[in-house]
């Protein structure tokens, strides 16, 4: 009985979402395609960075727009699931690494400070809190159940993260913020985004997961082999997300879907960095179809789904620079170019202002 309760409640939320998340804007689209017809340059010499331009903005609703600042968001989580040997160090280096970001530490910092990105890194579910980091509300949990042996977490769980999501997205548009970047770190999460890879694009394990940091071959199997085993336990739907990621996920990938839902709900673009990522992009879009007009690629990920799963989200990445450090450093890589076709969209002269013949579209 309760656990029918808690898919009942589940299923009004999604209901909810529904309701207020709304397909991105066609007209501002077509103003914005218009205005880059005018300016002076060959036409769509620029490529995906005119899209960009215009799909941002049919997310912001308005063809004359600015990114003003620029975030990136960095959940942090532990994955119980690190106790059969999947990872090749142990999850307190979670801990180690997300306090790096705190001090400006690791190379995600250095690449932001770069392309002008703040960081706002999170615990939304690590084992071990650290100052400064750490805060009460955005916590769900101390980090997942083995899901070998049980579930990863509860439903509750689940929704609890993808509140926290959109919340974020929520206060960081009141501070400002024009355009978010996903990041995370969670030793363990290239296993839970590989099981939840498999689930919702119904692939064999074994098709959609690799060595994530750095595994053995041997090392490869058993997580294939513990992953595989997991899925056939606890038969997770696939058409119910929360169901999935309450049985294989884990707390960044679900904090990650509130974060593209609330880009859907407040109108704010939201970068995908890799893999991990991505999927949690696939949970928002198939929990709210329209939540997918507002999602932008960056790069795509070494890992084996990187690719299929920005398939099945119709998108292409801007760069492919074969990294998979994660962490958010494909999503801050790509923030400068944005900006920069951006900028070429709104400062560059018309074909009238230099003097020269407007081009057009030839048959």
């Amino acid at each position: 009985m309760q656990g029918q309760k808690e898919n009942e409640c589940a299923d009004d939320k999604v209901e909810k979402l529904r309701r207020h998340i709304l397909p991105a804007d066609e007209t501002s689209m077509e103003q914005a395609r218009a205005h880059w017809m005018t300016v002076g340059k060959p036409l769509f010499s620029l490529g995906k960075l005119e899209d960009a331009v215009i799909r941002m903005a049919g997310i912001k609703r308005s063809a004359d727009y600015t990114l003003e600042k620029k975030a990136l968001v960095i959940l942090c989580a532990d994955n119980g699931i690190v106790a059969e040997g999947v990872t090749q160090t142990g999850q307190e280096v979670t801990a180690i690494v997300a306090e790096n970001f705190t001090k400006g530490a690791a190379s995600t910092n250095i690449m932001a400070e770069v392309a002008g990105v703040d960081i706002f890194p999170v615990d939304i579910g690590m084992a071990t809190d650290v100052p400064g980091l750490t805060v009460g509300e955005k916590k769900v949990a101390g980090g997942t159940k083995n899901f070998a042996k049980e579930p990863a977490m509860s439903r509750q769980e689940v929704w609890k993260a993808i509140e926290v999501g959109i919340g974020i997205v929520r206060e960081l548009r009141e501070k400002g913020y024009g355009v978010i970047a996903t990041g995370e770190m969670g030793i363990g999460n290239t296993t839970t985004s590989s099981a939840v890879a498999s689930v919702l694009l119904g692939k064999d394990p074994e098709e959609v997961t690799g060595k994530g940091a750095g595994l053995t071959s041997e090392g490869l199997k058993r997580k294939i082999r513990v992953i595989r085993e997991a899925i056939r336990k606890h038969a997770p739907y696939a058409q119910d997300v929360p169901d999935v990621l309450s049985k294989v996920g884990g707390l960044d990938i679900a904090g990650m879907t509130g974060l593209f839902l609330g880009g859907a709900l407040y109108h704010v673009p939201v970068v995908i960095d890799g893999f991990i990522s991505a999927v949690a992009a696939l949970c928002a879009v198939r929990m709210v179809p329209d939540a997918a007009g507002y999602v932008l690629p960056s790069h795509v990920s070494a890992e084996p789904a990187g690719a299929m799963i920005l398939e099945a989200l119709h998108l292409t990445p801007f760069l492919t620079c074969n990294m998979c450090l994660g962490e958010g450093s494909g999503a801050v890589a790509v923030m400068p170019l944005l900006e920069m076709g951006l900028q070429v969209y709104r400062k560059m002269g018309s074909f009238s202002d230099i003097q020269v013949e407007q081009y057009r579209i030839l048959k």
